[in-house]
């Protein structure tokens, strides 16, 4: 099973930073910023079909044959490539950048390395935030689920239902970065969206999880909890708009990377702390604290609104 989700992780991680990449780049300049929005729903959408499909085929067939489920998008997405062209854009950077120094390198160094560091650690606080929510929704409402008088079938099913509305809220959070983004800046519109995750991740998880009858409102936040976890699709705007077209997918590989990496060691941590207290709503709620020292940071990264793809 690790070794699966080894693999699983190994592709998605490659995938958002090169399609977040290409969607800036190939699509019309006034397109592009919707198009973030757009990109980012799939992987939410893709979390509604896997609580839709485990409610029905899981709850009868088991695990193995979710899957196998699985092989439907792996055959559409190679499809997919197969009709892809390269962008314009990097076509005639590569062209122009044969003097130049290495992408890495280049992100790393000079005026480029602050906002490389900026944008990185924001990416890592959404990630702590959002994947210990994520990772723990299920298990804290069996857990509700449970102590309601639910059987234990209901109640993993209940946990699939509780996953679909995550999504829900996650795919409309999307969708509203983009126009809010565009009216109110870049740097606003995280802001709002952090306060939000940090919000209803305390309320969540250490409030309503504790509640004699908690199922319901818990629940509840936890539409709003998706809602404002679609934060990620404006890192999907935002990032391509910092860095230039010869370093723009490694410094998004970059940015995506070390979140993850970190967000992976907090998500031990956190599960450490749930063994050591033997609570789940506790230790979950303080990583609302990331999020809070999130807003620190917001204000050393650049303001991109009303500005081009740089080329």
């Amino acid at each position: 099973m690790a070794l699966y989700r080894l693999i699983a992780g190994v592709g998605i991680g490659g995938e958002w930073a090169l399609a977040g990449t290409y969607v800036a780049e190939a699509w019309p300049e006034d397109r592009r910023k919707m198009g973030a929005g757009y990109l980012q729903t799939g992987y939410y959408a893709g979390f509604f079909l896997a609580a839709a499909l485990n409610y029905t085929v899981g709850a009868h067939f088991g695990w193995r044959a979710m899957f196998l489920t699985g092989v439907v998008p792996v055959v559409a997405s190679i499809i997919v490539l197969t009709r892809v062209k390269e962008s314009d854009k990097w076509k005639n950077a590569g062209v122009s950048a044969t003097q130049s120094k290495p992408p890495l390198a280049a992100i790393l160094s000079g005026t480029q390395a602050k906002r490389t560091l900026v944008a990185a650690a924001l990416l890592t606080v959404a990630i702590i935030g959002l994947w210990a929510g994520a990772v723990y929704e299920p298990s804290a409402v069996i857990q509700l689920a449970t102590k309601a008088g639910m059987t234990p079938i209901d109640a993993g099913k209940m946990a699939s239902v509780a996953t679909g509305l995550l999504s829900i809220g996650t795919i409309l959070g999307c969708l509203a970065v983009p126009p809010m983004a565009e009216k109110i800046g870049r740097r606003k519109t995280l802001a709002v969206y952090f306060v939000g995750m940090a919000a209803s991740i305390a309320a969540s998880f250490g409030w309503a999880f504790y509640l004699p009858n908690g199922l319901a409102p818990f629940m509840a936040i936890l539409f709003v909890l998706g809602f404002f976890g679609g934060n990620f699709a404006l890192f999907s705007l935002w990032l391509p708009e910092q860095f230039e077209t010869r370093v723009r997918a490694t410094a998004f590989a970059f940015c995506t990377s070390v979140g993850r990496f970190v967000g992976a060691g907090v998500n031990f941590l956190v599960g450490a702390a749930v063994l050591r207290m033997a609570t789940l709503g506790i230790p979950i709620a303080c990583t609302a604290i990331a999020f809070l020292l999130g807003l620190l940071l917001i204000p050393f990264a650049p303001e991109t609104k009303g500005q081009r793809l740089p080329e």
